[in-house]
């Protein structure tokens, strides 16, 4: 076993590390959660700008 063996396992590894990436990626399973985490960033503003609006009232009595 050379070097040129150890290549060429070590691309079919990583090609199959990769194309299961993308099965687990794009299965049915993860559309909710990644629908989920997709909208997480307009959560935030929501809880945002109302903790900022708290704060301003506090600030001012």
């Amino acid at each position: 076993m050379d070097i040129t063996d150890l290549r060429g396992i070590s691309a079919i590894m990583v090609m199959v590390g990769f194309m299961g990436l993308v099965f687990w990626a794009y299965s049915k399973r993860q559309k909710a959660s990644f629908d989920e985490a997709a909208n997480l960033p307009f959560a935030d503003e929501d809880s945002h700008n109302s903790g900022k609006s708290k704060l301003e009232n506090k600030d001012h009595d």
